[in-house]
């Protein structure tokens, strides 16, 4: 009867909870811009409200040096019973080119879209919709039974996006407040629309910039242009080393160590029957565009299972501002995702001797930064994942896919480690048309409902288990 009439408030509420959620899109938490300080302090403070809100006790904004507040919330009176830490972000992404939005980013618009309406802006889905799946579940037990099947822990930090650079201390400073059996996070995607989704393996990220000199000052192009070439063309030469005519990557030893892909999960990834057809679709990649990779494993094994390297940044000169000129600089910025068992430190090692082995023309060549976080994998198998399953399905009413992630959180591999390998279930808030990082991200409005839902079911799936 406490799981029916918590099912109902979700239902009763949903719109609700979807308003109370686009209330913090508009907050321009960007984790990356410096200028952006005090509004990530608003929006930690907007989320500890909406924990406090939901019942929960003890609400607290989570101090950590300089870095932007971790959001804090816990109900601690189930003796006997697990406890789960739920986790999400409120940082985001920049907005991106304002010119591509259908709407202002920041200010949450529905309007229909892949799959039915959805909720637009920045955050939507990744990861304000995580954060408010938490709270919706938490306050529909509470509003209606004034109890939680299980104990509960909630942890919004506000500088995933950035690398979570501080989590380390974060976990040494408050160790003993976070302990947890079970670590929930909504903050993956699912396989595909209204499709539920566990995800066991995530890659991790490596990236550096680099910068190219070949001449101390701006000088006149037709003056000197020929025998003195210029930094930009050097460094679009050398970037077209990393990888080879298959796009796979050149750099040597870059594939080294990479986990074998086990059969159990071979045979999950084949049952889901990917097709490059969906992958054009969801993707976006224009028709002419050839499909990249490595030709021996399969498409989402590509997605997946294997390492990348992608260049996401140059800075030369704009076209508004162009000139006849040599540049004196050109620089780029390489962003990595690896994959089980390969070392951070070891691909920036590689990395960093392909691009002083390939320098051309003798360009003088400086690189800087160079942080990385390691993959997460794990084995789905055991009475969390079995009660995850359970409560997934009887959410969205379809199975449950099991499947890895290109993206990376730097969150759950230290998390569970610190605390004896707990159990980490990793549930979907995106699908492939949220387009997360790029402009017009969504969030499908109905997943989200269902969301709430499976995480109602959750708390009592798991408050069963005795293996704690």
């Amino acid at each position: 009867m406490s799981l029916d009439k918590a099912l109902q408030y979700a239902t009763t509420n949903q719109e609700q909870f979807l308003e109370r959620l686009g209330n913090l899109v508009r907050i321009e938490g960007v984790s990356a811009w410096p200028e952006k300080k005090e509004e990530l302090k608003k929006s930690a403070e907007a989320v500890r409200q909406e924990l406090e809100k939901a019942g929960l006790e003890n609400t607290a904004l989570l101090i950590v040096d300089d870095a932007p507040p971790y959001a804090y919330g816990e109900w601690l009176h189930a003796p006997g019973k697990p406890t789960l830490l739920l986790y999400a972000h409120h940082d985001v992404q920049p907005p991106g080119e304002a010119e591509r939005w259908h709407a202002p980013p920041f200010e949450p618009t529905i309007k229909e879209g892949p799959g039915g309406l959805r909720l637009f802006g920045r955050g939507s889905a990744d990861d304000k919709a995580g954060a408010m799946c938490h709270v919706a579940a938490v306050e529909s037990w509470l509003k209606t039974s004034e109890v939680l099947p299980c104990n509960i822990k909630v942890i919004i930090e506000g500088e995933e996006e950035i690398g979570s650079t501080n989590l380390a201390k974060c976990l040494h400073t408050y160790k003993e407040k976070l302990h947890a059996d079970v670590l929930v996070l909504t903050d993956t995607a699912n396989y595909e629309t209204g499709t539920p989704s566990l995800t066991y393996s995530l890659r991790g990220l490596v990236g550096l910039d680099m910068e190219l000199r070949t001449v101390d000052h701006a000088v006149h192009s037709g003056m000197w242009g020929g025998p003195c070439i210029d930094p930009l063309t050097a460094l679009c030469k050398l970037l077209g080393t990393l990888h080879k005519d298959d796009g796979s990557i050149a750099v040597l030893g870059f594939y080294d160590d990479i986990r074998e892909v086990e059969d159990w999960e071979r045979k999950r990834i084949q049952g889901l029957n990917y097709t490059e057809k969906q992958l054009r679709e969801e993707s976006g990649l224009l028709p002419g565009t050839k499909i990249t990779g490595e030709a021996d494993h399969g498409l989402l094994e590509r997605l997946w299972l294997r390492p990348t390297i992608t260049v996401i940044g140059i800075d030369a000169c704009p076209i508004a501002t162009s000139a006849n000129k040599l540049l004196p600089v050109a620089k780029a910025r390489l962003s990595c995702r690896i994959v089980a068992n390969q070392d951070p430190a070891k691909i920036l090692d590689h990395l960093k001797s392909h691009l002083q082995e390939h320098v051309p023309f003798g360009a003088e060549l400086s690189i800087s930064g160079g942080e990385g976080v390691p993959a997460w994998v794990c084995v789905p198998k055991g009475p969390s994942f079995d009660a995850a399953e359970r409560a997934l399905e009887a959410g969205f009413g379809k199975k449950t896919a099991f499947i890895g992630s290109g993206g990376t959180i730097p969150f759950v591999g230290p998390f569970a480690e610190a605390f004896g390998g707990a159990p980490a279930l990793l549930l979907g808030l995106e699908d492939p048309y949220t387009n997360a990082h790029g402009e017009n991200e969504s969030l499908h409005i109905g997943d989200f409902y269902k969301l709430i839902q499976s995480s109602i079911r959750l708390f009592d799936e798991l408050s069963k288990l005795k293996a704690f």
